[in-house]
């Protein structure tokens, strides 16, 4: 079974797992990163690529400031890889990892790592037992002492220390373990979430995820299959001149899908199209980071009005249920065209004929009918109701792409001749599956069943699952008001 997905995980209660790599590009630089490069034993130093990222959880958003990321050499010089603090939602990040800086650091053996985590204007909310988003409303340290900014460190020994040289790549992932770390509380009036910090580190651990970038475009090369951003991680602004946090070169191939403005290119007919974009113009990359040579090449390029910032609000989450053109969207983060970002449980979108519909990996044709429940989905379009206990978008002269949603259930019946699956369904896209209302999902009497999820899994092998096995499941839901089946896989993941 071939997948580009990550694996999925059990998931848990209580827990939010962040894991950190620090992805070192070596390469030879005038300038030092911090520090004396003279006690660091330096000749050259080294272009450091700090990623952030989490793994699944309960949490519906784990919003805090990142004030700091450090790096301790064996000598006891310090570094400092963050040059400016960071707000971060890392619920949003289960499925990929966010390029965060590139930091130059004096090469050596570095022997902790460290994180500044600011709790002050936190935004944490986890599922409640009937799935609904909380906030969490106190967050104190083991003694119970509310908690501002904490920080969280790693020891580097032995095998496990990192040593930074000029032309070898590294790759440092620090794991976050709120399974042990965090314990949150449901009480009548309030939910409290107790922090005892654990932190683990990996030095270049066997699967890295989809690698995020983020940031305003510096320049493109057809010859070379290749174009350069600057990178502006997270909710960080897009702007002319913002370079501070570094840049990065990608790599493309034929296989590279791009959007650009709402338009569906692959290979070099996108490359070409973004060759003529103006430099600056807001881009977001997802690819893999590779060995032997090292290098990162890109999957999916997002350019111009199909990145967050431009001139229309962008609504992102899963649709939970659909009544005609109407759809309601759960676990919502909205990004206003003024900039701000908010995160809302529950916002309610118009589809319109004008809509235009992309596919997440795909230059095909598609219409507002294939939006369907269970969909996981990036809306442009415009707010009409601000208000946050009933947000409303528009979606009329914009954009919704339908990205790979992410099922989880146990096998109730499987046909390898056929190979189609039938799921008792937890969770889709990590919500519970009691928020969903699938009425109207199929043709008459046919609606999708949460209790028999019929998945058509195409030529994906099936060997080795079994009745009762729990499976995670990558894909696309079917077209409304079409099923069965009810889903169309692109992997299949034993758990």
């Amino acid at each position: 079974m071939m997948s580009t997905e990550p694996d999925f995980k059990p998931k848990q209660s209580r827990w939010f797992l962040l894991l950190m790599n620090l992805v070192f590009f070596l390469t030879l630089s005038a300038c030092g990163g911090g520090g004396d490069t003279n006690q660091a034993n330096s000749n050259a130093d080294g272009e450091v690529l700090v990623a952030l990222t989490d793994a699944e959880g309960d949490f519906v958003t784990y919003t805090v400031d990142v004030l700091s990321i450090k790096l301790t050499h064996a000598n006891g010089t310090v570094v400092e890889t963050l040059p400016l603090s960071t707000r971060i939602d890392f619920a949003q990040y289960t499925d990929l990892t966010e390029f965060l800086t590139a930091a130059t650091v004096p090469n050596g053996r570095y022997v902790k790592g460290s994180i500044v985590l600011d709790y002050s204007n936190a935004d944490i909310q986890v599922e409640d037992a009937s799935g609904n988003a909380t906030a969490v409303t106190r967050i104190v340290d083991s003694s119970g002492q509310a908690i501002s900014t904490l920080e969280v460190n790693v020891t580097l020994e032995g095998r496990g220390a990192l040593p930074v040289a000029p032309g070898i790549p590294k790759n440092l992932m620090l794991d976050f373990d709120l399974e042990q770390s965090n314990t949150v509380v449901f009480n009548a009036d309030q939910v409290t979430m107790t922090v005892d910090p654990v932190l683990i580190a990996e030095v270049d651990p066997v699967k890295p995820k989809l690698h995020r970038v983020r940031g305003p475009l510096k320049t493109v090369s057809v010859e070379n299959s290749s174009f350069d951003v600057y990178i502006r991680p997270f909710f960080h602004r897009i702007g002319f001149g913002q370079r501070i946090f570094g840049a990065l070169r990608i790599e493309t191939n034929d296989n590279t899908f791009y959007e650009i403005d709402g338009i569906s290119y692959q290979g070099t007919d996108g490359l070409k199209v973004l060759d003529t974009v103006a430099q600056y113009t807001g881009i977001i990359v997802k690819g893999e980071l590779k060995f032997g040579p090292l290098r990162y090449e890109a999957r999916e390029v997002y350019a111009g009005s199909s990145v967050p910032g431009g001139d229309m609000d962008l609504v992102r989450g899963t649709v939970t249920s659909r009544n005609g053109n109407e759809i309601v969207v759960r676990g919502a983060t909205v990004f206003r065209a003024n900039g701000s970002v908010v995160f809302n449980d529950n916002v309610t979108i118009m589809l319109d004929d004008s809509t235009t519909v992309l596919k997440q990996l795909s230059v095909g044709t598609f219409s507002i009918a294939d939006i369907s429940v269970g969909q996981r989905i990036a809306v442009f379009g415009t707010i009409t109701n601000d208000q946050v206990s009933n947000l409303q978008m528009s979606a009329a002269n914009g954009y919704a792409r339908m990205r790979l949603s992410h099922l989880r259930g146990n096998v109730v019946t499987i046909k390898k001749e056929t190979t189609d699956l039938g799921l008792n369904l937890t969770d889709i896209n990590g919500r519970s599956i009691s928020l969903y209302d699938f009425s109207g999902t199929g043709t008459s009497g046919n609606d999708a069943d949460p209790l028999n999820y019929e998945v058509d899994t195409g030529t994906l092998t099936l060997d080795g699952i079994v009745a009762g096995q729990v499976l995670g499941v990558a894909g696309f839901p079917t077209p409304f008001g079409s099923a069965p089946p009810d889903y169309s896989a692109q992997t299949v993941t034993q758990l």
